[in-house]
């Protein structure tokens, strides 16, 4: 949209409050920035909105969602206590003041912030935070019936007993936790992560080793995470595990807004799930999983520069190190960054050697970036640490069987296609890229079209694919069948160059030739790869039988010169 219609649009949302009051020219900035999620900007724009005289209360309730979003409670509770003074009641402004209290350890003020109107944050947060501030205050039994009551709420049981199961290891209880989330005290309670994290702490202070590894294994098989298959390692290698999941009842404050801020990913707006997410990682700074989440939440709002920086506050000697490194590669590629993001995961794969999922990330960035050669080293890498590569391991084959494609070096690709294939017998992106390479080095057509056949049935809406069995069709000069498919690519993919180039060349063998041309222009219009430009004017200028006969000839030539040689 043009600056002065994103302007005038600005404009009509601006409330009459704002404009009324002399500020609208910097609130609309902030409005402006707002709307791109570019919440540094927004918050410049607010901090001068500040220092003007009776701002009204909706132009501070925007800041104060721009201000939590950042993390930057202890500005943000200033444009709550203005709120105050404008007379705007907010949920919002309690929450900014609840995490400011809490931050500075004022329980007795977080306790009535919980009793004041509506509360802070719905009635699953604040009965998490209600438990967790009598922990704070010392009163354990209170704690237990708050979480009690909590977990009255059908909908909120599971949660309001984990939280109560923390509370328990916090005060040395380690049995009656164990009870709890081994579902034993109030019957089971769905798996995360963090809850078995924290029930296989437990069961080691129990000294209970065994049954800790037992339900890490267990997990395993359901969820990848470095923590977890850290702590399985150092239990395997006889290690003591102590208790560390949560060590002061600030810390299970943290936890209380983590687990909402987890509940509310991809559920609903990105903003309101960031401010949580900050909350957590506000009061406790060392909450890796809460930075890993923020640091998603900008990249996907494509604030690259505040998710590079959050996702860079992960201690290197945490097992999530490596995850939210290559999660910061993949933001400075975004951020066309890329000697930065190659450089990240290089020195990633120096400081882990023995990952094959930062060879593998490397292996990606560099492929992606078209330096095909270095890529296929990085695979190299990654396939030399498989110890006996499954179904899940396809992909490693079939990234290194492109990488060496792209090179020209079909005869190392080849094989990796089919052991990619061996690994994942219906993979319909590798049936496709193998059965195109086949159609492209004109050989073994009837087993190509076998594949793309394969791949169209398992993925019937992929442009890229129905390509593959239009252009398979007419390698085999099955011209008439080869229309039906190209035509409908062309329809799933209308602005890719190759799919349109593809269809006139089509359209010119059944004798269509008006309509061949059109397509080729329009290719020459979607700015195909520079050595498809010539071929497609020269096309155009004579028609695909002069163009295929030259370079018949053109072969045949080179094929003279080589026997020559």
């Amino acid at each position: 949209m043009p600056l002065r219609a994103l302007l005038i649009a600005a404009t009509l949302l601006t409330p009459v409050t704002a404009a009324a009051q002399n500020v609208a020219g910097p609130y609309l900035a902030a409005r402006i920035a707002g709307f791109g999620n570019d919440y540094d900007a927004a918050a410049d724009y607010y901090a001068t909105l500040l220092r003007a005289d009776n701002v009204p209360a909706d132009v501070l309730e925007s800041a104060l969602v721009v201000y939590g979003a950042l993390g930057r409670f202890d500005e943000g509770v200033t444009f709550a206590d203005r709120m105050t003074l404008a007379g705007g009641p907010s949920r919002f402004a309690t929450g900014i003041r609840m995490v400011d209290a809490l931050l500075n350890e004022r329980y007795d003020r977080a306790s009535a912030l919980l009793l004041d109107g509506d509360g802070v944050g719905g009635a699953l947060l604040d009965g998490m935070l209600d438990g967790w501030l009598a922990v704070a205050q010392g009163d354990p039994d209170a704690a237990d019936e708050r979480f009690d009551a909590l977990a009255e709420t059908p909908s909120y049981a599971s949660f309001a007993r984990q939280q109560q199961a923390y509370a328990l290891a916090l005060a040395g209880e380690y049995a009656a936790a164990d009870d709890i989330l081994a579902g034993r005290t109030h019957g089971p309670l769905p798996a995360n992560v963090r809850a078995v994290e924290a029930h296989a702490q437990i069961l080691a202070e129990l000294d209970r080793p065994d049954d800790a590894l037992e339900l890490l294994e267990e997990i395993a098989a359901q969820a990848n995470n470095p923590v977890l298959r850290d702590m399985q390692a150092r239990l395997e290698a006889g290690e003591e595990i102590g208790w560390d999941f949560i060590t002061t009842p600030r810390e299970g404050l943290a936890e209380a807004y983590f687990t909402l801020a987890a509940i509310l990913a991809g559920e609903t707006s990105p903003t309101f799930t960031l401010v949580n997410a900050q909350a957590a990682a506000a009061l406790r700074p060392d909450h890796v999983d809460a930075l890993v989440l923020i640091g998603g939440l900008f990249d996907e709002q494509e604030q690259y520069d505040l998710a590079d920086a959050v996702l860079g506050r992960v201690p290197a000697d945490h097992p999530s190190f490596f995850g939210a490194e290559i999660e910061r590669a993949e933001v400075l590629l975004a951020s066309d960054r890329e000697d930065a993001a190659v450089e990240v995961l290089r020195s990633l794969s120096r400081a882990h050697p023995d990952e094959i999922v930062v060879w593998t990330a490397l292996g990606d960035a560099l492929r992606r970036l078209d330096r095909f050669a270095l890529a296929a080293d990085a695979y190299d890498q990654a396939v030399e640490l498989l110890e006996e590569p499954g179904p899940r391991d396809w992909f490693l084959f079939y990234a290194r069987a492109i990488a060496r494609e792209r090179m020209g070096r079909f005869d190392q690709a080849e094989p990796d296609f089919r052991r990619a294939l061996e690994l994942n017998p219906e993979q319909p992106l590798v049936l496709n890229y193998l059965g195109y390479s086949l159609v492209e080095a004109r050989r073994d057509l009837d087993e190509a079209l076998g594949m793309i056949e394969r791949a169209v049935e398992a993925r019937p809406d992929d442009g890229f694919i129905t390509d593959s069995l239009g252009w398979v069709l007419y390698r085999l000069g099955r011209y008439e069948e080869a229309v039906a498919p190209m035509e409908r690519a062309v329809q799933l993919e209308p602005l890719d160059p190759i799919i349109n180039d593809h269809f006139g060349d089509v359209l010119w063998t059944v004798g269509r030739e008006r309509e061949a041309r059109f397509q080729w222009r329009r290719a020459l219009s979607l700015d195909p790869e520079e050595d498809e430009v010539a071929r497609i004017r020269r096309k155009l200028d004579v028609g695909l039988d002069v163009v295929l006969a030259e370079e018949a000839a053109e072969d045949e030539a080179g094929d003279d010169g080589a026997a020559t040689e």
